[in-house]
């Protein structure tokens, strides 16, 4: 085995030990909440000593940081262009819905001061695209476009939680889903951003 062999391995292993105790500090998160998650906990869930721990993360909040970072590149997955649309939609709703406590933590960062990309690293093709479609479909009404994009977000990454708990509570998973892509793709394809047919497809 090559020194250069040896290294990618070690590398490896480093990287798959790393995800798996973020997706261990996840599963924390979602079964007890943010204030339980410490670097002990995460520890004794996965049966190693501190150490382990500390030569993953420096501190709870490095830790915390690559649990939101985490959340963020899951959202943005559901963006890949190769996605149908109705497949986008269904992936952030579920998302939403199945991870309350994460997404808490990811919205509160998406919130907070600072540059939209550390969160959402789309922003710029998302504000181009949809920009583009905009104009296509109003040519002779300005529209701010920023803020337009930060609505569609707001109402993806928060609107099924207000649904879900203020509006209607006994509605299961599925057919919440449901119900947002209808009006989703509606809303879509009033504003030029989405194609009939397109939906009818998908």
């Amino acid at each position: 085995m090559t020194d250069e062999t040896a290294q990618q391995r070690r590398y490896k292993s480093f990287e798959d030990t790393h995800q798996m105790l973020i997706e261990l500090a996840v599963g924390l998160i979602a079964d007890r909440g943010i204030d339980a998650l410490s670097l002990s906990a995460l520890a004794r869930a996965a049966g190693v000593n501190r150490t382990t721990i500390y030569y993953h993360f420096t501190d709870r909040d490095a830790l915390v940081a690559a649990v939101k970072l985490w959340s963020s590149q899951q959202i943005v997955a559901a963006f890949r262009p190769e996605l149908p649309r109705q497949a986008r939609i269904d992936y952030v709703t579920r998302f939403v819905l199945d991870n309350p406590a994460i997404m808490s933590l990811w919205i509160e960062d998406f919130i907070a001061p600072g540059d939209i990309r550390a969160s959402y690293p789309h922003w710029d093709a998302l504000v181009s695209g949809i920009g583009t479609s905009l104009a296509a479909a109003f040519p002779d009404e300005p529209i701010d476009t920023e803020v337009y994009c930060v609505m569609l977000l707001t109402s993806a990454l928060i609107g099924p939680r207000v649904f879900r708990h203020r509006v209607a509570p006994d509605l299961d998973t599925e057919a919440t889903i449901a119900r947002f892509r209808q009006e989703q793709q509606r809303v879509l394809r009033r504003d030029g951003i989405a194609d009939d047919r397109q939906d009818l497809q998908q």
